[in-house]
């Protein structure tokens, strides 16, 4: 029995076939050509722009950032992902760390990870008290309205992986040597709460979904296809103008008037594939 068939004897809807790579890249670059659009209204109106990414291990999160930023200027995207609160950071107020990064006129903010971890990560691996969660819960409506009333735009994403593909992507990292650093102690011990996230979730959306800072919900079984919708939501939700066509010539170089590369006493490194 096919995989469809499969699918259609339980009831359920035939998987979506895989995006095939050249549609994929085709529409990303597309999509960076509007980024780039995105950028320079942020930078020509002083928009302020904060992004939050949350969701499960492997869901995501870091790829979809990068596809983001990797044809923007770095001076006007600015990724935050927090380390670990400092002792001094533990005794200070719970958004006074995550208040310091957030965007000036100008500027578009992603955090790769948020002020959100106190209704995630922390609550179900016992980094913080129910109270202090449910205390949160209660507040960040109204924190998150005073960041909208000062003229933040914020787009809140939770990415949503499935538990197969969730142990796919986990295993894989195992003998990859190009993925192994993001297998952490933290991953594995988290991989075994999928239920205490799932009510963690749930809890979360249901008290900080609010009119002015929704939560949009992405499922990130195809990485794909989930970039591409990610992006071209976030575009949709950014009223910048489209680039107006500039005409631009390259100027003529100046003439050598007598100069001559020199033989440069340097260190070259080796060329195994050839020299360029």
């Amino acid at each position: 029995m096919s995989k469809k068939e499969k699918h259609r004897a339980k009831g359920d809807q035939a998987p979506v076939a895989r995006m095939k790579r050249q549609v994929y890249e085709d529409e990303m670059r597309r999509l960076h050509g509007e980024l780039v659009a995105m950028q320079e209204w942020v930078k020509d109106t002083g928009a302020k722009i904060c992004v939050v990414f949350e969701g499960r291990d492997t869901a995501g999160k870091g790829g979809t950032i990068k596809r983001i930023t990797e044809r923007v200027s770095p001076r006007v995207f600015r990724v935050v992902a927090l380390p670990t609160p400092s002792e001094r950071e533990r005794t200070q107020m719970y958004a006074q760390r995550y208040m310091a990064h957030y965007p000036a006129g100008g500027e578009v903010v992603i955090f790769d990870r948020s002020w959100y971890n106190r209704a995630g990560v922390e609550p179900v691996m016992g980094f913080c008290s129910p109270e202090d969660t449910e205390r949160f819960l209660d507040t960040v409506p109204a924190w998150e309205k005073a960041m909208t009333d000062s003229g933040i735009l914020l787009l809140k994403y939770w990415l949503e992986v499935s538990a197969d593909e969730q142990t796919r992507r986990l295993e894989s990292r195992i003998h990859d040597p190009r993925k192994v650093w993001k297998l952490s102690d933290m991953d594995l011990k988290s991989y075994s709460h999928w239920y205490d996230y799932s009510r963690a979730r749930d809890a979360m959306l249901a008290a900080t979904d609010t009119p002015w800072a929704p939560w949009h919900v992405a499922n990130t079984d195809d990485k794909k296809r989930a970039r591409l919708n990610i992006i071209s939501h976030l575009l949709s939700q950014v009223p910048y103008e489209p680039l107006k066509p500039r005409d631009i010539r390259l100027p003529k170089r100046q003439k050598a008037d007598g100069y001559r590369e020199p033989d440069l006493p340097l260190r070259r490194i080796p060329t195994p594939f050839g020299e360029g």
